[in-house]
């Protein structure tokens, strides 16, 4: 079983070693190795089960590490680098060859971030690579958001989990790619489009689910529970499943539900992020036989949960 703790020493030797490590990060905790080491990505893929044509992002301590694995760096990069960097933002930028093709899913970008989380910006710091680091859950599965939910899904397989305690953010990082110049979100995620919108100007939106994924996060189904899950309007979906073999995922609304999660009782988005994969990881634990959610409005980080939430029940 993994060990768990806050050591950055250990965390880095076993790095160097090849082995794998859980990090922590703002957004959601993820399965580290060694981005330039073949092999070390061999292992993430097959300690999560994950498909080789699902590229991989790779984690930095500063925007000046992005020149040594990225070339012809667009303005608007920098720009967003700048206003968001250490954050949940991703950066899709055209990749230098010494970033494996195993990485990138043979795609000629790279998707490049910055976390801001102070451990894993330590161990960022004291490492001479980047970290690739998919979420630490089995493929297709709920994101991890505290270490437990690293040690009950994958304790058995990797030897260190370092614990940053619970994620602040929630879900994963938005990311923005730039074709022909044109900022562009391929994930939504926490950082919201409108920040970036008055950092860039207008961006274009392809975040469409997709069987050949240009990015991280594209695939149709994602983040999903084992039990059946359904999104839709709650009070048409309890018409047709009736309590006490539903659970219940609102928004702010409590339904009365034996089985019931609220996401935000004051409406909050950001309190809704933050507590989303919780919430599914629980309602999948429960005896509850299928998960019922809603959609939270669409504005802000609401369209990162509502992505979430959509991926989630396309089974």
């Amino acid at each position: 079983m993994a060990e768990t703790g806050k050591d950055i020493n250990k965390a880095k030797e076993l790095l160097e070693a090849g082995q794998l490590v859980a990090i922590p990060t703002e957004t959601v905790y993820g399965l580290a190795g060694n981005a330039l080491d073949a092999e070390a990505i061999t292992k993430i893929f097959q300690v999560k089960g994950r498909p080789r044509f699902d590229p991989l992002i790779i984690h930095v301590s500063s925007f000046d590490k992005t020149h040594l694995y990225a070339d012809n760096i667009p303005a608007k990069a920098s720009d967003l680098a700048s206003a968001f960097w250490p954050g949940p933002l991703t950066l899709l930028l055209e990749r230098k060859n010494i970033i494996p093709d195993l990485v990138t899913a043979g795609l000629p970008t790279v998707g490049i971030r910055c976390p801001n989380h102070p451990l894993t910006r330590q161990l960022l710091e004291a490492v001479d690579f980047p970290l690739a680091a998919p979420s630490a859950n089995p493929f297709g599965y709920i994101s991890p958001t505290t270490p437990g939910h690293v040690a009950d899904q994958l304790g058995a397989r990797i030897p260190y989990i370092l614990d940053g305690g619970p994620c602040r953010v929630g879900i994963e990082s938005t990311i923005v790619g730039f074709p022909n110049g044109t900022g562009t979100v391929y994930r939504t995620g926490g950082l919201k489009i409108e920040e970036i919108e008055r950092v860039i100007g207008k961006v274009e939106l392809k975040i469409a689910a997709s069987a050949d994924p240009k990015a991280p996060g594209q695939l149709h189904s994602h983040y999903a529970p084992r039990k059946k899950m359904i999104a839709g309007n709650l009070e048409d979906l309890l018409a047709r499943y009736p309590l006490p073999k539903a659970g219940i995922l609102s928004f702010q609304k409590n339904y009365d539900a034996p089985l019931q999660i609220i996401l935000s009782p004051t409406g909050d988005l950001e309190e809704a992020a933050r507590n989303l994969f919780s919430a599914l990881r629980k309602l999948d634990e429960s005896t509850a036989e299928v998960i019922l959610a809603e959609y939270v409005p669409d504005t802000g980080l609401g369209r990162a949960i509502n992505d979430r939430l959509s991926r989630a029940a396309n089974r």
